[in-house]
C-alpha cells in the first residue's frame, strides 16, 4: 500500500516539478520505504512505497514493462497475483521480480481495461502508455483504495489524498456545497465530491482514460450495487448456504494473508474480528498479533472490548496487546489526527489508535472486521427500518394522519431541540428515508448555521433521502432487507469506513486489509443474500473458523467499535454541540479541517 501522484499535461504544456514533489512529500507516511519519480513530456509520475511485497528495491516505483511502452504508479493489493502471474508467464511473458506491480502492469499490457474483472484485491493506480499518449485510471469495486484527481489550467492531476492535491497549490480550496452539505447531514462527504469544488473522486468500480490534459467520463467496470439489487429471495438449502458461505469466507480470509510481511489483525470483543482470527489461525497465520483498544472510561462496561478479546485470544493461542489510550493522549495526537484526516469525518479516531498500536508493534499490515454488519445484516436497523417502513406507510395515508404527525413531531423538534424529529412523519415512509433518519447527522434545517445560508442553499438542492441515497446507491431492490445492505454498502462503508479506515492506518504506516469487504466474496455470496436473514446475529461468520468462537462471544451484547470523543470534548472545553457525539466531534472537525490542511 502507497501513495501516488500523475499528472498529464495539455498538449504543448508541461507541468513543473516542485508542485507535485510538494504532493509527494505530503504522503510520506503513506509510503516510508521508498521515493520514485519519472516523466517525460507531457508526464509526471510519483510514488511512495510501503513494501509489502517483494521487499526489494526492483519492485519500486513507478515500474516500467520489459517493452517500455507501459508505466505505472500502484496503490493497494492484489490478493491472486501470483495465479495470475503462472497464468501470464504460460503465454512467455518474463517476470524480472516477485510483486504485484509487475503482475498488473504486465496483465494490463496482453488484455487493456478487460484485466479489471481479474483481480481480487483493493487498488487504485494510473498507467501511462508512452505510445498512445493517454494513461488508464482504476479504481477498485468497493473503493478501498482512494483516487483523486482535479482539473488544473495545465491538465489533470491525480493523487491518493486530497491534501497532496492541495499541497501543490495550484488546486482551488473553494468548497463544495454538496460535499459539505453531505459531511452536516450524514457525518461524511459522499463521493464523487469532496470537501471541496475543484477535487473529485473516481468512483469506486471505475476506470477512466486520461488524455491530452482531460479526465475522461469515468466507466462503471464493477456494480457492487447491483450484487444486492438482483439477489433473488430463492436460495439454496439452508445446510449449503452455510457450507458455501464458510467455503467462500475462508477462501476470502486466506487470499487477504498473502504478503511478505507478518499480518496482525484488530481484536475486539465481536463476532467480526473474532471470527477473522479463527479463519486466520485456520489458513496458517503464524505468529498471530491481536491488537485491542482500551479506555478508562469503558472500565467495567459493556463498551470495554478487553476483557472479551483477552479471552478470545487464549482461545486462539493468539499474542495478545491491550493498547490503552487516554485523554491526555488524544488531546496531544489531535492535531496530527486532524492533520491525517483527509476528508472530514466524525469517524476514524478508533482506527487511528488501533493503527498506531499495530506501527508501535513493528506491524506493517493488519487485518481489520470491517464490512462484516453490512455483508450479513447485522445492524439492528435491517430489523426495525423494514418494520418501521412496513407499519408507518400504510398508516400515513389515513386521512388527517399526516397533519397530526407532523404536529407531534414539530412539538419533539422543538421540546428536544434536534430538528431532524419534524422530518419523521415524512421520511419514514420509504426505506432510503427511515435509512436516513437512522443515519442522519444533522437536520437540513440545520445546515444554514453550520455552513452559511447561501452555500447550504445551493448544497440543498435538490435534496431528498430518496434522491441522495438513488444517487449514491443506484435504484433500490424490492427486499427491504437487502436494499438496506445495497445502502451500507455504498454510502456509509464507502464514503466512512473504507475511507477511515484508510486514513487512519496509512497515517502509521500501516496497510489495514478487509476479507468481509471483497468483490469476489459478494458475488460468491450473492445468490444466497436473501438467505442470511435465516442466520440472524451474524451466526455463519461465528461458524466460518474450525475452532468455533467461545459461546461467551455469541451471547455478548453488541457495542460499536467506539472511543470516548464526547466525554474528551467536555473536559478539554470544546463545544458538546446537541444531538449526541457524533455531532459534537463535527462542529470540533469542521471547525479546524481548513485551518488544520492549510
Amino acid at each position: 500500500m502507497c501513495g501516488l501522484v500523475a499528472a498529464v499535461a495539455r498538449t504543448g504544456v508541461h507541468f513543473e516539478a516542485p508542485p507535485l514533489q510538494r504532493a509527494l512529500d505530503h504522503m510520506h507516511r503513506r509510503g516510508p520505504d521508498a521515493e520514485g519519480i519519472w516523466h517525460e513530456p507531457g508526464v509526471w509520475l510519483g510514488h511512495r512505497r510501503l513494501a509489502i511485497q517483494d521487499l526489494d528495491a526492483r519492485s519500486n516505483q513507478p515500474l516500467h514493462s520489459p517493452c517500455g511502452r507501459y508505466v505505472i504508479v500502484f496503490n493497494g493489493e492484489i490478493y491472486n497475483f501470483d495465479t495470475l502471474r503462472h497464468e501470464l508467464a504460460a503465454t512467455g511473458v518474463l517476470f524480472h521480480t516477485t510483486s504485484d506491480t509487475e503482475v498488473l502492469l504486465a496483465l494490463f499490457a496482453a488484455h487493456g481495461p478487460a484485466m479489471l474483472e481479474r483481480l481480487r484485491g483493493m487498488f487504485a493506480f494510473v498507467i501511462w502508455d508512452r505510445v498512445a499518449r493517454r494513461a488508464f485510471a482504476a479504481r477498485d469495486p468497493y473503493g478501498i483504495k482512494p483516487l483523486y484527481w482535479s482539473q488544473t489550467a495545465d491538465g489533470v492531476m491525480l493523487a491518493s489524498q486530497v491534501r497532496a492535491l492541495l499541497a501543490t497549490r495550484q488546486v482551488s480550496r473553494a468548497p463544495c456545497a454538496r460535499g459539505q452539505a453531505n459531511f452536516w447531514l450524514l457525518g461524511s462527504v459522499a463521493e464523487p465530491c469532496t470537501w471541496y469544488q475543484d477535487v473529485k473522486a473516481l468512483p469506486a468500480g471505475h476506470f477512466a482514460w486520461v488524455e491530452q490534459g482531460r479526465m475522461g467520463t469515468p466507466q462503471r467496470w464493477w456494480d457492487v450495487a447491483a450484487a444486492w439489487r438482483t439477489a433473488s429471495d430463492i436460495s439454496p438449502p439452508l445446510v449449503e448456504v452455510s457450507e458455501r458461505v464458510r467455503s467462500a469466507l475462508r477462501a476470502s480470509v486466506a487470499a487477504h494473508l498473502v504478503a511478505d510481511v507478518p499480518v496482525g489483525v484488530f481484536l475486539s470483543g465481536g463476532i467480526d474480528s473474532g471470527a477473522l482470527a479463527g479463519m486466520m489461525i485456520g489458513a496458517g497465520a503464524q505468529n498471530l498479533q491481536g491488537i485491542t483498544l482500551t479506555y478508562d472510561e469503558f472500565s467495567g462496561t459493556a463498551n470495554d472490548e478487553a476483557p472479551m478479546a483477552t479471552a478470545l485470544a487464549k482461545h486462539y493461542g493468539i499474542a495478545h496487546h491491550v493498547r490503552r489510550v487516554t485523554r491526555a493522549e488524544f488531546e496531544a495526537d489531535l492535531p496530527r489526527i486532524l492533520a491525517a484526516m483527509d476528508q472530514p469525518s466524525v469517524d476514524g479516531i478508533n482506527t487511528w489508535y488501533a493503527s498506531k498500536a499495530v506501527a508501535e508493534l513493528g506491524l506493517k499490515v493488519v487485518v481489520s472486521g470491517v464490512g462484516g454488519d453490512e455483508l450479513f445484516q447485522g445492524y439492528a436497523s435491517f430489523k426495525q427500518l423494514p418494520h418501521l417502513v412496513s407499519a408507518w406507510a400504510p398508516v400515513s395515508r389515513m386521512p388527517g394522519a399526516m397533519p397530526l404527525a407532523h404536529a407531534l413531531m414539530g412539538w419533539q423538534a422543538r421540546r428536544t431541540g434536534n430538528a431532524r424529529w419534524r422530518y419523521l412523519p415524512d421520511w419514514a415512509r420509504t426505506m432510503a428515508g427511515a435509512w436516513w433518519l437512522r443515519r442522519g447527522l444533522f437536520s437540513p434545517a440545520d445546515l444554514p448555521a453550520l455552513m452559511g445560508f447561501d452555500l447550504a442553499a445551493e448544497g440543498l438542492q435538490g435534496f431528498s433521502p430518496e434522491a441522495w441515497v438513488g444517487q449514491m446507491s443506484g435504484t433500490l431492490g424490492a427486499d427491504p432487507r437487502l436494499a438496506l445492505g445495497q445502502i451500507e454498502s455504498t454510502t456509509y462503508m464507502l464514503n466512512q469506513l473504507l475511507r477511515d479506515s484508510d486514513w487512519a492506518s496509512m497515517d502509521h504506516s500501516v496497510e489495514l486489509r478487509t476479507p468481509l469487504v471483497d468483490a469476489w466474496l459478494l458475488r460468491d455470496l450473492q445468490p444466497m443474500l436473501g438467505a442470511l436473514r435465516q442466520f440472524p446475529n451474524k451466526r455463519l461468520l461465528a461458524e466460518a473458523p474450525a475452532t468455533p468462537l467461545p459461546a461467551a462471544m455469541l451471547a455478548r451484547t453488541k457495542t460499536g467499535f467506539g472511543i470516548p470523543v464526547q466525554t474528551w470534548l467536555k473536559q478539554m472545553g470544546k463545544a458538546a454541540g446537541s444531538g449526541g457525539p457524533s455531532n459534537a466531534w463535527a462542529i470540533e472537525v469542521a471547525r479546524s479541517y481548513d485551518e488544520v490542511g492549510a
